[in-house]
């Protein structure tokens, strides 16, 4: 009466040994993937944010997933990274999904946008308000892949050789500023372009252009731009811009679940460390440019400014919703939510900071 229930065990036994190399064969496979970024080599945050990614996944995944980066010094390319990625070339990329709006203007709604949300309204909207799904639309069809790469948070509004007191001061200046914000700055008459960050000082020195935005005190102080264009103003344009993971997406099809999971918890890891390093980092940099730096002007647009540029992106922005079925649905889903969390912004942290202002 024991013989049946021998052989099955048997049979068990021979199945589980069979099967045991093959996994652990599987265990040891080595996943290696090229990542192509738009910074330059050993650049500050930004470049912190790629090597924590590869450096968390290699440890999640025991060795498992070995991740090789190329700067721009390296490839040539700072703003060809879509490119590369799409065509494998490179597995992965490093860079802001607004460079890419000449290529397919989608894009450009998942770096910020002009008067839109902050960073943790945005990424409230992207992994919980539909903004991923969204973000899979537009990138799916160039066989690519985007996840959030890292929050600068608010930017400032740039460095400008000449004080900014009415509109037509804005009418043909010649500024590097990128995104959806750069059309918004054509339509009030000025001249946007985008240079590479490795560029930005010596275009600015020698009057390529007349100003620039980049990033804010975390970035902006060990540039230099302080020493050209004494004006510093405040941000507008990104109040919460996200660059991104681009992954080829045959690439990723290919890969098992595990492996997978690793490399979006890896991302995100980073991304998050990311936003927390720049905070850190421009405060840091705030206080001592205020003290290593008095001559800096620190100013805010003219409401009257601020009003022509607003009312500016709004009639832009009717206009893409109105030419692009999938814009369309990306700004409504946007203005959506934004609706909603400012709501709550507003109760919550702007109450706090208002109640805060009025203590001593």
């Amino acid at each position: 009466m024991f013989k049946p229930l021998l052989k099955v065990a048997a049979i068990a036994s021979l199945v589980l040994m069979a099967s045991s190399p093959t996994f652990a064969a599987d265990d040891k496979k080595v996943y290696k993937f090229k990542l192509a970024h738009t910074w330059p080599t050993k650049f500050p945050i930004f470049g912190d944010a790629i090597h924590s990614m590869a450096d968390t996944a290699k440890k999640m995944s025991n060795g498992r997933i070995q991740i090789k980066i190329d700067s721009k010094n390296k490839h040539k390319a700072p703003l060809g990274i879509f490119d590369m990625v799409k065509a494998g070339q490179y597995d992965m990329g490093h860079s802001g999904s607004y460079y890419w709006k000449g290529k397919v203007p989608n894009t450009l709604f998942f770096t910020s946008m002009p008067f839109g949300m902050t960073a943790v309204e945005q990424y409230a909207w992207f992994y919980h308000g539909g903004g991923m799904e969204l973000m899979d639309k537009v990138y799916a069809p160039h066989n690519l892949l985007s996840f959030p790469g890292g929050n600068t948070g608010n930017q400032m509004g740039g460095w400008f050789q000449k004080e900014i007191k009415s509109i037509d001061d804005l009418k043909g200046l010649k500024m590097r500023i990128p995104g959806f914000a750069g059309e918004v700055m054509a339509k009030v008459g000025a001249k946007p372009t985008n240079i590479p960050a490795g560029e930005l000082y010596t275009a600015l020195e020698k009057g390529t252009i007349d100003a620039l935005e980049w990033v804010g005190p975390s970035l902006d102080l060990r540039m230099g731009f302080h020493k050209i264009a004494p004006y510093y103003y405040t941000g507008w344009h990104e109040p919460g811009s996200e660059l991104q993971f681009l992954f080829n997406k045959k690439k990723w099809d290919g890969l098992p679940e595990d492996i997978k999971e690793i490399l979006r918890v890896s991302m995100r890891n980073a991304a998050y460390d990311m936003y927390v390093h720049s905070y850190h980092e421009s405060a840091k940099n705030w206080a001592s440019m205020k003290k290593d730096f008095p001559k800096i002007e620190v100013k805010s647009f003219p409401s009257e400014v601020l009003q022509a540029l607003k009312d500016a992106n709004d009639e832009l922005i009717a206009e893409r919703a109105k030419s692009d079925p999938l814009a369309k649905e990306i700004i409504e889903s946007q203005a959506e939510y934004l609706n909603k969390a400012r709501a709550w912004t507003k109760i919550s942290d702007q109450s706090y900071y208002e109640t805060m202002e009025k203590l001593k």
